[in-house]
């Protein structure tokens, strides 16, 4: 069966099944885009699709015969793709020196090398059209580390690294490659952070009752986490707009955005002073 031109824009969109991708994913296909909606979890893809019109897409990005099955899919129903977003991510809390590695390098397998893998298997597609390739990264991408955060802080820098040298390779092509670095939003991978603190807190040797505070602040500051939908407009944005920037910061935490600016000499004892202000 020859493949279909579409008239409309189409996008690929990995970790659509929820959260940030979720909103993403309805949001351009309220606009008339044609969606290919990407995730792990059949079921929710299930859901999206019957609440918009999406193309669900079952996809394990840890596999690469399994992102080649997805761009099988894809050309099955057009002739290229007008982007590529790389939601898909996992969270890990808790100390980089108490944390099994093995949690580690699940967390990079799914977060970098992840987006590595759909990027590989699908560019063919994208290239097909001069289409744009969409990295989440997140305010922890550009933000030194902070403590109890590194797995995913390590993940996060690792795609910004990624994101600038495709982008300086495939500027040769005229495909526009853009980091999107969201700070706190409403998403399911966050909300599931207090119950990550509390088993980490449990299990930790050196950090029990830091782990305790720093749950308790978390779920304060869950209150400031903003709509996904602000970060859907601006994935939008970044597709669309005739010169794209290289990198979107969206809704970054102001705090630690000011800890960001200081030089670690400063920062660093004025974190432990704050921390530990607050455990007492």
């Amino acid at each position: 069966m020859a493949r279909k031109r579409s008239d409309t824009k189409t996008v690929f969109i990995t970790g659509a099944g929820g959260g940030l991708g979720g909103a993403t994913a309805r949001y351009l296909a309220e606009r008339d885009w044609t969606v290919f909606a990407a995730d792990f979890d059949a079921r929710a893809l299930k859901a999206l699709a019957a609440e918009t019109d999406v193309i669900p897409v079952q996809l394990d990005v840890t596999d690469a015969a399994s992102c080649e099955a997805a761009r099988r899919r894809v050309a099955r129903t057009c002739d290229g793709l007008d982007g590529i977003v790389n939601f898909a991510g996992i969270l890990a809390v808790g100390s980089v020196i108490e944390i099994d590695p093995d949690t580690i390098r699940r967390v990079l397998d799914v977060n970098v090398m992840g987006t590595v893998r759909v990027n590989h298997a699908l560019f063919p597609l994208l290239l097909e059209r001069k289409g744009r390739i969409v990295n989440i990264s997140s305010e922890t991408g550009w933000q030194s580390a902070m403590p109890f955060n590194g797995a995913y802080a390590l993940s996060k820098h690792a795609i910004e690294a990624y994101s600038d040298a495709l982008r300086r390779e495939l500027m040769f092509l005229d495909v526009p490659v853009i980091k999107i670095q969201p700070g706190p939003f409403r998403t399911g991978m966050v909300a599931s952070i207090e119950q990550n603190f509390e088993r980490v807190a449990q299990a930790s040797r050196y950090f029990k009752e830091l782990l305790q505070t720093l749950k308790k602040a978390t779920i304060r500051e869950q209150g400031k986490a903003h709509d996904p939908a602000l970060l859907a407009e601006v994935v939008h944005t970044a597709l669309t707009t005739r010169y794209p920037r290289i990198a979107y910061s969206v809704k970054p935490d102001p705090q630690r955005v000011a800890l960001s600016a200081l030089p670690d000499r400063v920062a660093d004892p004025l974190l432990k002073l704050a921390l530990g202000t607050l455990a007492r």
